[in-house]
């Protein structure tokens, strides 16, 4: 049974989709008018595990997200570099696109924009204001706010505490709190004709008339990110449940921003940071912006300059509860980088010590394809064990902090087993060793597939610095090996017992020493 945090009731709820089997997502995209950065795919990391887990649990699920692309930063960008505004807004796009492929979210369904969809918001905005939700004043179409009895359900705020964010265009409003629907064109911006005269929509209206033309007129699940909630979700409300008469959307889900940060904490195993936020966090976390000297650098410049794996920044997004703030840093992206090549060289031992590719292994797509027979095989009733865990956290408001640090036992446990029946030496592999090597490895592939990662070799790649240590440690490592040749096993011990003070683990193995940082 899944639960999700909704953030309109603020409370946990059973998840039960409008149509049974069937899940309908819309997920606020960008506004087109710079590059991407790495805040801006915090929410498709996110939501793009949402819909995996959903589908792996037997959910037709469609996910939707809304390309803006007309709106005033737009505009005033598009003068400030002298190119068209749809020029801009392509160039982009095809930015965005390609930040969404390099990172490995490729589960959206649909990518509307809104100036396809320009005469849907005409007829949308000319039923609010039959209806007596919204009025014309010199070209612009405004929501009349206080005709939405139950204005301000999503942000709690009432009208009283709107008082004085009125914006452009108050003195034509009859409340500095209704927001604008369509907007008159200045000289010189784009326009489309309508039954007000030349303008273009205002935001909101946008994620309303795309959703539901995607989605219906109430579907299951709409996210973004926290500051979102408002003035943009709630007036979104607003207007498409003074259309339709109906609930917009069942569930509301809203994750954290990212925030640069210059705290540093060990990953890896148990996550170090809260993986469940409080109840209340919600009007804190909304101001959060990303900042500092790299926070703001175009996504795809970072991962060049900085060297960064697009698979070790979707580990460093899913490591938080998706309702908590991520605490950027390019260093504690690199921890993450350093505590997730633990898989990986569990990858290239088991490859070594079966003949098989770990990544070819056929993976269960559904939960219960995954479920397998123990026995009274002590190793594998643990695998099972942790599978179920990791499981239990991502049904619990799709917990994957605590659900990554479930992904981290179960590979150290595969190693302990490794080791304990010295699967490393050929004549200790007997075939059901094997076997319950192979399950728990396809237990391990199968989790990950639900984060996106370990679809193909990953190889992390190393700092400047990171050769030089490589090449000190493996100087140490001959020199160690020398000392047991020659018996002198107390030099060897202390080259060992020095290299773990420095958190450098060694391994033994037939085919010589590894070594890795201690976890």
């Amino acid at each position: 049974m899944i639960r999700i945090y909704n953030t309109l009731s603020r409370s946990k709820e059973v998840f039960e989709p409008v149509r049974p089997g069937k899940v309908g997502i819309y997920l606020c995209g960008p506004t087109v008018y710079k590059p991407s950065h790495i805040g801006h795919m915090v929410g498709p990391v996110i939501f793009d595990t949402i819909k995996r887990y959903l589908t792996y649990n037997g959910y037709e699920v469609t996910w939707v997200v809304n390309i803006t692309d007309v709106d005033d930063k737009l505009i005033a960008r598009s003068r400030e570099m002298g190119v068209p505004m749809q020029q801009l807004a392509e160039q982009m796009t095809a930015d965005y696109m390609e930040c969404l492929r390099t990172i490995g979210v490729d589960g959206i369904n649909h990518f509307p924009r809104a100036t396809d969809h320009i005469s849907d918001m005409i007829r949308f905005i000319e039923d609010l204001v039959r209806k007596g939700f919204a009025y014309e004043a010199d070209g612009d179409v405004y929501f009349e706010v206080s005709k939405a009895s139950d204005y301000g359900k999503l942000s709690r705020r009432s009208l009283e505490s709107m008082e004085g964010e009125g914006g452009e265009g108050s003195q034509r409003k009859h409340s500095v709190v209704d927001f604008a629907l369509w907007k008159r064109s200045k000289p010189g911006e784009p326009s489309w004709p309508s039954p007000w005269g030349l303008g273009r929509p205002g935001w909101h209206i946008e994620c309303s008339v795309m959703s539901a033309r995607f989605l219906g007129e109430t579907f299951d699940i709409h996210g973004g990110g926290l500051d979102l909630i408002f003035p943009h979700h709630e007036n979104e409300i607003a207007q498409s449940e003074s259309r339709h008469g109906k609930p917009m959307a069942r569930y509301w889900v809203h994750n954290g921003l990212m925030q640069d940060s210059q705290a540093s904490a060990k990953v890896g195993g148990r996550i170090s940071r809260p993986t469940q936020p409080a109840e209340d966090d919600i009007q804190a976390q909304e101001a959060g912006k990303l900042a500092g000297r790299h926070g703001a650098k175009s996504f795809l410049l970072l991962l060049q300059e900085e060297n960064l794996h697009p698979e070790v920044v979707r580990f460093f997004v899913l490591g938080t509860h998706y309702r908590r703030p991520i605490e950027f840093s390019v260093e504690r992206i690199r921890e993450v980088g350093t505590a997730v090549d633990a898989f990986y060289r569990f990858f290239r031992r088991f490859s070594r010590i079966t003949g098989e590719d770990p990544y070819r292994l056929p993976t269960p797509t559904r939960r219960a394809d995954g479920q397998f027979h123990p026995g009274d095989d002590a190793f594998l009733q643990e695998v099972a064990q942790l599978r179920n865990r990791f499981l239990e956290a991502m049904d619990d408001d799709f917990n994957t902090g605590a659900a990554l640090g479930h992904l981290f036992d179960l590979v150290r446990r595969i190693n302990k087993q490794i080791d304990d029946q010295r699967l490393e030496e050929p004549g200790a592999r007997t075939s059901d060793r094997i076997a319950a090597l192979r399950q728990a490895t396809i237990t391990l592939r199968e989790l990950g597939a639900l984060f996106g990662v370990f679809r193909k070799p990953v190889e992390i790649a190393a700092q400047p610095q990171d050769h030089l240590v490589r090449d000190l440690v493996q100087m140490l490592i001959d020199l160690r090996t020398e000392a047991r040749k020659k018996k002198d096993f107390a030099a060897a011990d202390g080259i060992r017992d020095r290299l773990a003070k420095l958190g450098i683990r060694l391994e033994d193995r037939p085919g010589g020493t590894e070594w890795s940082f201690a976890k």
